[in-house]
């Protein structure tokens, strides 16, 4: 496999460290309070990776670019069997981690809003999600959303040095 180094990112520890809290579904204020920094140092860090990760502009987004990009490091995977979630939530999760908002993604699918609000909450009920940003990271131990996808939407090569364990496995692909 040839390889670059185009999608290495490197965060500070801090910066790391208030990711990697907001990812457990913790608020900004919880994660500083663990840190014993104030909340708005907390905001800077999470600007500062936002920037670095490929200036996303929600944390979702940029936990999704994160774990791509081996950033932070990926949480321990989760058997996906038995989840059995239909393919309406399933295709939410890419725009989510996207950091797109229900009316946007309403657009991007075609449906109706309400119709796509009813799956995000069924989604974070399912995955048992605190809120947005920490769905990202039950997504990813499940394997429903994986770096090959999120390399492909920040324009990242897929064959890049980060390796993408879900999509280089002879697994099936989820349907996403």
């Amino acid at each position: 496999m040839t390889t670059t180094d185009t999608a290495k990112v490197t965060l500070a520890p801090r910066e790391q460290q208030v990711l990697e809290g907001l990812a457990d579904g913790n608020t900004l204020a919880e994660v500083a309070g663990r840190l014993n920094i104030g909340e708005g140092t907390a905001s800077g860090y999470v600007q500062l990776a936002k920037r670095k990760l490929h200036q996303v502009r929600e944390t979702p987004a940029a936990l999704a670019v994160a774990y791509a990009t081996r950033a932070i490091p990926e949480p321990e995977a989760h058997d996906p069997e038995g989840l059995g979630l239909p393919t309406e939530q399933r295709a939410l999760l890419p725009l989510i981690a996207q950091g797109l908002s229900a009316i946007q993604m309403a657009t991007e699918l075609k449906r109706p809003v309400a119709d796509v609000r009813s799956d995000y909450r069924a989604l974070i009920a399912s995955l048992r999600a605190r809120n947005r940003t920490h769905l990202i990271k039950r997504a990813w131990q499940y394997q429903l959303l994986t770096a090959h996808q999120v390399r492909t939407w920040i324009g990242l090569p897929s064959n890049s040095a980060v390796p993408d364990k879900a999509h280089s496995s002879a697994r099936p692909s989820t349907g996403i």
